[in-house]
């Protein structure tokens, strides 16, 4: 084995509601997750020391320090192990795509098969993040508690996305401060359903961190406006606590639409996706 890779895609909140706060301050959540086949990559050789390298587009946003979740996962998993690890970095930072947190899945599952060792469950992997134990499922699930409790929804629903982030760090602890209310109404029951009534229940859901995020940064509104004038936009939403935000198209949506906003905004980040299927995120060898 010269290498392991495992892909660390972009989280998506198709509905965040924030369902109560616990007296250590921790916000309870009902979120419906789903996962894109854009990410980064987390690729991991052999060792005597544990170093880790970043590159690609966003690799800037990143320091290389015991903040790095990337290395706190790694030390997590087995504090005396050694490897060298290099991050690719194609989402943008602080995005509310869970960036941070798909990375530290990625290297726990590229790690576990270099060392040989067992993968914590996902309650385990809460201590490095709340999103953590949803990334290490890297499929559609309902997240629950404060992030640890994760129901496995099976395949998600054919959706094709837009992301856009506008290049603007938004705080997700201010976020939460400027919440009216922290004890909202969890999501209705989900059943199976098609996509049309998957985009009718999304519809009638919410992201209850998107006014807050507005009002600490006013850009997330103009993203919302140029989603919901995509043709065929069906739905336009904000991810997590900002500033990344999402729109679910039709299925003949023409990627040429979008070239006039990375015309207009060249500074953001403008994608399309694809919802990903599970076994994309999978650790292999190369």
């Amino acid at each position: 084995m010269t290498a392991v890779e495992a892909f660390a895609p972009a989280k998506i909140n198709l509905t965040l509601h924030v369902t109560g706060q616990r007296p250590d301050g921790y916000h309870l959540l009902d979120s419906l997750v789903c996962f894109a086949d854009v990410g980064d990559t987390v690729r991991v050789r052999p060792c005597d020391t544990l170093r880790l390298n970043i590159d690609g587009p966003f690799a800037n946003g990143l320091e290389i320090d015991e903040s790095n979740l990337v290395l706190r996962a790694a030390q997590f998993l087995a504090p005396s192990k050694g490897a060298e690890i290099t991050l690719t970095k194609r989402l943008p930072v602080s995005s509310g795509i869970g960036g941070g947190s798909a990375d530290a899945a990625a290297a726990l599952r590229a790690l576990s098969v270099l060392w040989g060792v067992p993968l914590p469950n996902a309650r385990e992997t809460a201590v490095l993040g709340a999103d953590v134990p949803v990334c290490m499922a890297s499929s559609f699930a309902r997240m629950s508690g404060t992030g640890e409790v994760i129901d496995l929804l099976g395949d998600a629903p054919e959706m094709s996305l837009v992301l856009i982030n506008p290049g603007v760090g938004v705080s997700t602890p201010q976020v939460f401060r400027g919440l009216s209310h922290k004890s909202n109404p969890p999501m209705q029951a989900i059943s199976r359903m098609g996509s049309g009534e998957w985009v009718e229940w999304l519809a009638a859901h919410r992201n209850d961190l998107e006014a807050p995020a507005s009002a600490v940064a006013p850009i997330i509104g103009t993203v919302l406006d140029v989603l919901r004038s995509l043709p065929g936009c069906r739905l336009a939403r904000m991810s997590g606590s900002g500033a990344t935000c999402f729109a679910i198209l039709d299925r003949n949506f023409e990627a040429e639409a979008l070239e006039p906003i990375r015309a207009r905004y060249p500074d953001w980040w403008v994608t399309q996706a694809e919802m990903l299927p599970p076994e994309r995120a999978a650790a292999r060898m190369l």
